[in-house]
């Protein structure tokens, strides 16, 4: 019985981190100016480096959040609060370098780069600052 129970509380947290991410994706592609889907496919590595590090500054605090999280809720809030911080930093890279989005579509390596790095390391901070 405590098996079932086990499973049943990783399938929550799991299919509730499935949805969280997928909402992150769709929520910062919305607001980032360039079309990170379309230039990926177009083998364009900046974005993919700025995308992917996008994407892991938004799982690590997200998994720091699933083993500290006291319940689904708690961790869904947190969740909430994680996406909300890359959203910020990619809006910080931005005052730093006003034509980031023209620079990827470029496909300026450094800038998809320094995306990426500045994404993941605000990410590790924010897991860093969300145990408890």
């Amino acid at each position: 019985m405590a098996t079932l129970h086990l499973l049943l509380a990783f399938g929550s947290y799991f299919f509730t981190s499935c949805a969280m991410v997928l909402i992150f994706l769709f929520i910062y592609t919305r607001i980032t100016p360039h079309n990170e889907w379309r230039l990926i496919k177009e083998n364009n590595l900046a974005a993919a480096l700025g995308f992917i590090g996008a994407l892991l500054g938004y799982i690590i605090p997200l998994a720091s959040v699933a083993i500290n999280s006291v319940n689904l809720l708690d961790y869904v809030i947190w969740g909430a609060v994680a996406l909300v911080v890359q959203l910020l930093v990619f809006g910080l890279a931005r005052i730093y370098l006003p034509k980031i989005s023209q620079h990827i579509e470029d496909n300026h390596l450094a800038v998809g780069l320094f995306l990426g790095g500045v994404s993941l390391g605000g990410g590790i901070i924010n897991a860093a600052c969300m145990t408890y």
